[in-house]
């Protein structure tokens, strides 16, 4: 019986036997859900959200970055002041009041030296501006004199008086003054901050502390108390050593300053003494710059003088000294301490010139704990000499000779053979 057309399409669609039918085409549903896993939209959110989390933490910090720099200088301050607060309060009296009585000396020592150092550049400015005619005509004399001009007083001051250069002067100088105003409006709020972060630092320093160790376990509250410990006194001696330095430079220059008749010695020992030993690096030159420029105007070979005077002391002060006075305060290598100036510098600017010093050395005193030392070998290379010793000098004295005796060895005759 030959087969309908029904049952030959039934036996074309039919697999042969021992094989699986082939898998059906994916409906679009499915085809979807192949080419998108369900965890992708929610990695996708994190990781946008993430982003987004980042740029905003790094707006924040940008908008930030003075505020942080002010509480770090804060920080410092506190950590400077703290002996002398605790001495206080170790005498009964409160905390609040003893870092009160600190700032208050800091603040009437600041606003004398202020106050002394505007008089005396007030002075020698009004000074100037009246003796200014007289080095005019005498200028305009030896140029008359040299040169065979016609020069006078008059035809200069009215050729200033309609420049056009003087006028535009005139004109930035008074659209700069709102610049100026802002700038120190910006500088006392600064200021005002970074006092009232470390008046609260050092008032509150055991809660602080207290407050910091509640939240860790008491193997790091140890290791914490005793870095803050380091700190303290790393900070407090960098401050106290400079400070004496300070003081020592500035009777030194004083000494110098009233023996040549120079004007407002007092102030200028003053500056001296503050602004080379609290200006890492050119803080010197700095200093040296106003005495100098003062003793020039009462006798050019004065000036001379008070430069010798400044190169000699620095070097005084920085290998005799400087070494004694820091240490046991702040016992950081010359060079270490130079480099750690000059990266503060590039990381803070003037800030980081400033708690550089004390920074590394907290940093290499509490490293100085966990490092374990051994005894170095007794090595010429290690210790930069020979040892000279008998038994070396003998030694050389026996190669010198040596070549000698074999000499006298090859002259000497040899002995014949069979001979008795």
């Amino acid at each position: 019986m030959a087969p309908t057309d029904e049952t030959a399409q039934v036996d074309q669609q039919a697999p042969p036997l021992g094989t699986t039918p082939p898998a059906r085409p994916p409906s679009g549903d499915d085809a979807g859900q192949a080419r998108m896993p369900r965890w992708l939209p929610r990695a996708m959110v994190l990781a946008l959200s993430l982003v987004a989390v980042f740029q905003l933490g790094n707006w924040a910090f940008h908008q930030l970055i003075g505020l942080l720099l002010n509480i770090l200088i804060a920080f410092f301050l506190a950590l400077a002041i703290e002996p002398a607060v605790s001495w206080m309060a170790s005498k009964g009296l409160r905390r609040g009041f003893a870092t009160f009585l600190v700032f208050f000396g800091v603040l009437i020592v600041a606003a004398g030296f202020v106050t002394l150092l505007g008089s005396m550049l007030a002075g020698q400015i009004i000074r100037m501006i009246e003796g200014f005619p007289e080095y005019l005509d005498s200028v305009i004399s030896w140029i008359n004199t040299t040169f065979h001009t016609e020069l006078k007083r008059v035809d200069i001051q009215e050729g200033l008086l309609r420049s056009d250069w003087l006028q535009r002067y005139v004109q930035n100088s008074a659209t700069g003054v709102l610049d100026v105003s802002t700038q120190v409006l910006g500088g006392l709020f600064r200021l005002l901050t970074i006092a009232l972060f470390s008046f609260y630092f050092a008032a509150d320093g055991p809660r602080l502390r207290r407050a910091l160790c509640s939240v860790l376990p008491p193997a790091r509250q140890a290791e914490v108390l005793r870095a803050w410990e380091i700190a303290v006194d790393k900070t407090g001696g960098y401050l106290y050593s400079r400070g004496l330095m300070a003081l020592i430079s500035g009777i030194a220059h004083y000494i110098l300053l009233e023996y040549l008749g120079v004007n407002y010695a007092p102030v200028l020992a003053v500056w001296v003494g503050l602004v080379s030993q609290f200006i890492p690096t050119i803080g010197t030159y700095l200093a040296g710059a106003l005495p100098m420029l003062i003793a020039f105007t009462v006798n050019p070979w004065y000036a001379l003088w008070v430069l010798v005077f400044v190169v000699i002391y620095q070097q005084f002060e920085n290998y005799v000294l400087q070494p004694k006075l820091t240490a046991k305060t702040v016992d950081v290598h010359p060079a270490v301490a130079f480099g750690s100036v000059i990266a503060g510098t590039a990381l803070l600017g003037a800030v980081g010139a400033l708690i550089a010093i004390p920074a590394v050395a907290t940093l290499q005193a509490f490293l100085g704990a966990y490092v374990r030392r051994y005894d170095v070998t007794d090595d010429p290379r290690v210790h930069g000499h020979h040892k000279r010793t008998p038994g070396n000098i003998l030694a050389r004295v026996r190669r010198l000779l040596e070549p000698k005796r074999e000499r006298e060895r090859e002259l000497e005759p040899e002995p014949e053979i069979g001979a008795s």
